[in-house]
C-alpha cells in the first residue's frame, strides 16, 4: 500500500475566553480574534521546537501583511476554544500564510481566516527569504 504524503501542517491550541475579552453581550470581542490567531501561530511554531523569540533573536521579524476573518457564530465567555492553525502550502520566498479555524467545545466552527506574514531582516527592515532552518521544520509536512 502506498503511503499517502503529507500535504499540510496543522496544530491545535486550547484557549479559554476570559471575561475581559468579551463585550457587553458576553461574546468574544471581535478585535480579539487577531490575538487568538497569533496565539495559534506562536504555539504552532513552538510545537516544532522553535519560537518567535528565537526567530527575532536571529534577526528575522514577521510583520502581518494581511488579516482576514469570517465570523460564523460567537465565542462566549468561559468557552474553551480550539484554535486550529494550518499551513496549506510550504512557505516560499518572503511570505508565510497561516489559516486559522476556531471551534467551541461542541466542535462547532465559530470563525475562520487567513493571516499573511512577511519575513523581514531586523536590521535592514527589508523583506528576506524564509530562513532555511525554519523552512526545514515545515518541509516534512509537505513531502
Amino acid at each position: 500500500m502506498k503511503e499517502e504524503s503529507n500535504r499540510m501542517f496543522t496544530h491545535k491550541t486550547l484557549k479559554r475566553v476570559r471575561y475581559g475579552e468579551t463585550d457587553q453581550m458576553g461574546f468574544l470581542y471581535y478585535g480579539h480574534y487577531a490575538m487568538y490567531y497569533e496565539i495559534g501561530r506562536a504555539e504552532a511554531l513552538r510545537s516544532l521546537g522553535y519560537t518567535y523569540r528565537a526567530l527575532e533573536e536571529s534577526g528575522i521579524m514577521m510583520p502581518v501583511l494581511e488579516f482576514k476573518s469570517k465570523y460564523i457564530r460567537p465565542a462566549r465567555y468561559d468557552n474553551l476554544i480550539t484554535i486550529v492553525t494550518i499551513l496549506k502550502e510550504l512557505p516560499a520566498n518572503n511570505r508565510i500564510i497561516f489559516n486559522t479555524e476556531l471551534y467551541n467545545e461542541s466542535k462547532e466552527l465559530l470563525n475562520f481566516g487567513e493571516t499573511i506574514l512577511a519575513f523581514i531582516n531586523s536590521n535592514s527592515r527589508k523583506t528576506c527569504e524564509i530562513p532555511a532552518y525554519l523552512l526545514d521544520l515545515f518541509k516534512p509536512y509537505f513531502n
